[in-house]
């Protein structure tokens, strides 16, 4: 049995315990803390903290999200550190409501109710929930899919909201070679079990905010946002909300009839679609602009840092994202995100 420490983290006064062989993000999900994360990875830079007392050390991960310097200062990303002692450690990022407040991480039997594709290289996968009956999970969150018949697993997003928390909607992208892609296509079925644990993620709405939002989506991206949309519109929250979604073309949109039926039951709202390769094709009853999402955000978000912005899609749009936020500079604490990756060739 490997030995356990005691872990402290200021400055919000939370104490737990964490064992040599798990890392101090899994320690905390098992115990009910909910960290800042988002890749858990290594590779996002979400969990970054400081150690101010300790003995710990890091898996591999990358230089972008924790570079030689930083660690040579004592900053640790939680998703790789493991402890050999009691540690002091100060969290650079966290939500005191949602620290102790999140949905329990939980292993969840589901089986597949239905397998739609939505574009030509994007698929609905419908779950049932078996067993728990139902799932606890705050929309815009995700959860990982064990792949049937494999040790494999891999992290989406939840398209819906938890008003049905007996059935989970992902919407994933089939990558060429892709080992689940290639199920999705050809070995998934109708009623076969597939494992699930969750929920992760901080992508998700605060209770209490009223700042206006924007929603930056491209891809599969459009599952969480597609999840607070649904969510807002099935709870009546008064806030402004401005979508853009980046595609290629006209024939890579989709959902464009639901997003307009939950935009008319919100106050205040609006959805673009940006089109980066060609505008032809275009759908009545839709604001179309050519250009990269990011691109047109700037030119029509002046005022960003007083708005709370959301935004997930491929990893090179969420880094023109951040740098977006960035250059505007929106406050931290009013970017919401979740960057992790499947492997385009995974199989």
């Amino acid at each position: 049995m490997a030995d356990t420490h005691h872990i402290s983290f200021e400055p919000v006064d939370i104490e737990m315990e964490v064992a040599e062989d798990e890392t101090i993000l899994d320690a905390a999900f098992r115990q009910g803390i909910h960290l800042m994360h988002g890749c858990r990875e290594g590779r996002c830079s979400a969990c970054k903290s400081y150690m101010l007392d300790g003995d710990v050390q890091m898996d591999d991960y990358s230089t972008f999200a924790c570079n030689d310097a930083e660690e040579a200062e004592g900053y640790v990303l939680l998703c790789r550190t493991y402890a050999y002692s009691d540690c002091e450690i100060e969290l650079l990022n966290f939500d005191e409501d949602e620290l102790l407040g999140g949905a329990p991480i939980q292993d969840v039997t589901t089986k597949v109710a239905a397998i739609e594709p939505m574009t030509r290289d994007i698929v609905s996968l419908k779950l049932d929930v078996v067993e728990p009956e139902t799932v606890e999970f705050k929309s815009g969150q995700y959860f990982d899919l064990f792949i049937p018949g494999t040790d494999e697993k891999r992290s989406f997003s939840i398209a819906t909201t938890p008003a049905t928390p007996d059935r989970l909607e992902f919407l994933i992208k089939k990558y060429p070679g892709g080992l689940f892609a290639g199920m999705l296509t050809d070995g998934l079925s109708e009623g076969q079990e597939i494992k699930v644990n969750g929920p992760y993620g901080s992508c998700t709405l605060r209770n209490g905010h009223v700042l206006p939002i924007v929603a930056i989506g491209g891809g599969a991206g459009m599952a969480p946002l597609l999840s607070l949309l649904r969510h807002i519109s099935e709870t009546g929250l008064h806030r402004p909300v401005r979508f853009y979604y980046g595609a290629r073309t006209a024939s890579d949109l989709f959902l464009l009839d639901e997003i307009a039926t939950l935009g008319e039951k919100i106050e205040d709202f609006s959805f673009t679609a940006c089109l980066s390769e060609s505008t032809d094709d275009a759908p009545d009853g839709v604001t179309v602009i050519g250009g990269n999402v990011t691109d047109i955000v700037n030119d029509n978000e002046a005022d960003l840092a007083r708005t709370e912005v959301y935004f997930c899609g491929p990893p090179p749009m969420v880094d023109a994202a951040l740098a977006l936020a960035e250059q505007h500079s929106v406050p931290r604490d009013q970017i919401f995100y979740d960057k992790f990756t499947s492997p385009a060739f995974d199989s």
